[in-house]
């Protein structure tokens, strides 16, 4: 029998050598994909939230500027000129007394227009009664806010003037005599600066009613657009009432645009192509009325496009450094024989980068140093600025001291020992003086605790009148600290209350500066669980404009370059911080009164 022939193993199929490259791309093209997606979500988010931040801010403005004329007309419509007129409308000394009111009183409130309207709608007479063209003679019964106006009730509305064609904000209250109404005078305010200021802010801003029509905007061409095709009943009203005159209004896109949601939205902008944008909206007031962000997308495509490329190339470091270790560990055992060689190679290595790291410790030490040296370098900066506000209060007990070691030598020379004893005693007291303010600087240069702690009250303001010392022999006031026990104490920190006590000080200083005998009030009382620390000028206390905005930052009433108006909200944060409160009130009497709440300790 002749051998079967052996048989031949199987061969394994080689795979082409393009399908590991070809599929390690099309994973980092997939990487890219996902993490584009993910950046890009997340740089738009971003996007909206700032926008959502500038249109909160332009919101308070603009809700803040609405909300400041609204008593105008109701105080406008007590004055008896106005009541006079109604009641005999065809008299020419009354028409002529109405008119110059109303104009005084524009010019006072620095608005566009007041007017005088009768139970009709006629208008009987208007600060513009000098123009060429005035409100008197005209009929505005159609118009909403006299409406709401005569049925009681305060008229708002926002529209184009029929007479002038400029728009405004209309504000109208009755006039009454008796409980009967017998006409209605109307405020109109300008909202340009409102307008300028959104095209100041480099960002496509538009402010909508509540038809979706845009009335205000950064750019003037979207101004009377539409977010949405207007009704048939809206069109009616819109002609019946003459909103915005003569403007036709035109939607912006065929479809609603959408003001909720985050989608991203294409539209196409007057003069503009069409392209995607990310729209922002927030209420305003109680009419309806939205502002709202047009923003564009493309600063977040491009980075979260800048992204995906780094985090697919990272990815692609990451699979060729594993593919590296891979063939690393197949050649493992033809490179074992070469590793005791290497092994000592790294040892000698490791000794060197072990002095290296040694020195690189000490290296770190001497940096922490020089940064502590430079932050006490900073501090001692600070320290020597406020020293040098009273270094005439360390002069002048330095040179009586001089003066009275002097005349002690002189009279022990003649043996006027009592009178040398009132020297020596003298000399005492400016020691003691001089080392108080000498005790202050050094406390200033202390550096506290992280945490509040005890207090003294007493303390705390004996060091706010040091440090405003000077100021207040500049300006040759009086400050009064009315008894209190000394022993009280609240939680805080020593320099953080003393810097709420001096920014309170010197506000009251500079507050009467000018004034022929200015004077401070302060005063300390224990209450339950708090101490109230009260600072008191006898001024003509704050008027209510000046005290809504007391403690807003920026908001200062000193002339321009002497102050930021940071201190008061700067001190607010501060008490707030420890659970006390600081408020601003005016007394019976006269005069503002600060008052500082700490928790007792």
């Amino acid at each position: 029998m002749n051998p079967s022939p052996t048989a031949a193993a199987p061969s394994r199929p080689s795979r082409p050598s393009w399908l590991w490259p070809a599929l390690a791309a099309a994973l980092y093209l997939l990487l890219g994909l996902i993490a584009y997606q993910l950046l890009f979500a997340a740089y738009l988010d971003r996007e909206r939230q700032l926008a959502s931040q500038r249109l909160d801010a332009f919101a308070l403005s603009l809700e803040a500027t609405l909300v400041r004329h609204e008593s105008l007309p109701g105080l406008l419509a007590l004055d008896p000129s106005l009541l006079a007129l109604l009641r005999q409308p065809d008299d020419p000394a009354r028409v002529a007394a109405a008119n110059a009111y109303l104009e005084a009183a524009q010019q006072g409130a620095m608005v566009a227009a007041t007017y005088l309207i009768d139970a009709g709608g006629r208008t009987l007479a208007a600060s513009n009664w000098r123009q060429p063209v005035s409100f008197i003679g005209q009929n505005y019964a159609f118009r909403p806010y006299f409406a709401e106006a005569m049925a009681s009730g305060l008229g708002r509305f926002y529209g184009v003037g029929v007479t002038t064609g400029a728009p405004g904000y209309f504000l109208a209250a009755p006039v009454r005599n008796r409980g009967a109404i017998l006409g209605v005078v109307v405020l109109k305010v300008g909202l340009e600066a409102i307008e300028q200021a959104m095209a100041g802010s480099g960002d496509t801003m538009l402010l909508s009613d509540a038809d979706g029509i845009i009335f205000l905007s950064s750019a003037r061409q979207l101004r009377y657009r539409s977010l949405a095709p207007i009704a048939d009943p809206v069109a009616a009203r819109l002609a019946e009432t003459r909103q915005y005159g003569n403007h036709a209004i035109q939607p912006l896109a065929e479809k609603a645009i959408p003001t909720a949601g985050d989608q991203l939205i294409r539209i196409a902008l007057p003069n503009e192509p069409a392209r995607e944008h990310f729209l922002v909206a927030r209420p305003v007031g109680n009419f309806g009325w939205q502002v709202i962000q047009l923003g564009n997308p493309g600063e977040a495509r491009g980075a979260a496009l800048s992204g995906a490329a780094a985090i697919a190339f990272a990815a692609a470091f990451a699979i060729g450094l594993a593919a590296h270790f891979r063939h690393r560990k197949r050649r493992r055992e033809e490179l074992r024989r070469v590793y005791a060689e290497l092994e000592s190679r790294i040892a000698e290595r490791t000794a060197d980068l072990t002095d290296k790291v040694a020195a690189l410790e000490q290296t770190e030490a001497i940096l922490r140093q020089t940064q502590d040296t430079a932050v006490q370098a900073g501090k001692l900066a600070v320290l020597g600025q406020m020293s040098a506000g009273i270094s005439h209060e360390l002069n002048q007990p330095l040179a009586a001291l001089h003066t009275f070691a002097d005349n002690a030598a002189a009279l022990l020379a003649r043996g006027r020992h009592d009178e040398v004893a009132e020297n020596l005693q003298m000399i005492s007291t400016l020691i003691d003086r001089t080392g108080r303010i000498v005790r202050q600087l050094k406390a200033f240069a202390r550096k506290e605790a992280p945490t509040p702690q005890p207090v003294t009250v007493a303390a705390a303001i004996e060091h706010a009148l040091l440090i405003v010392e000077p100021r207040r022999r500049e300006t040759s006031a009086r400050i009064a600290v009315a008894p209190f026990d000394p022993g009280l104490l609240v939680m805080a920190e020593a320099g953080r209350l003393e810097q709420v006590l001096v920014n309170l000080l010197r506000n009251g200083l500079d507050a009467r500066l000018g004034d022929a005998e200015p004077a401070l009030d302060v005063s300390v009382q224990a209450a339950a669980g708090s101490v109230r620390i009260a600072v008191r000028d006898h001024g003509p206390g704050l008027p209510d404009e000046v005290r809504r905005h007391l403690f807003e930052p920026f908001y200062t009433t000193k002339p321009g370059g002497e102050g930021l108006g940071l201190g008061l909200a700067i001190s607010l944060a501060i008490v707030e911080s420890y659970g006390g409160t600081l408020q601003a009130h005016n007394a019976a009497d006269g005069g503002a009164i600060f008052v500082l709440a700490l928790p007792a300790a």
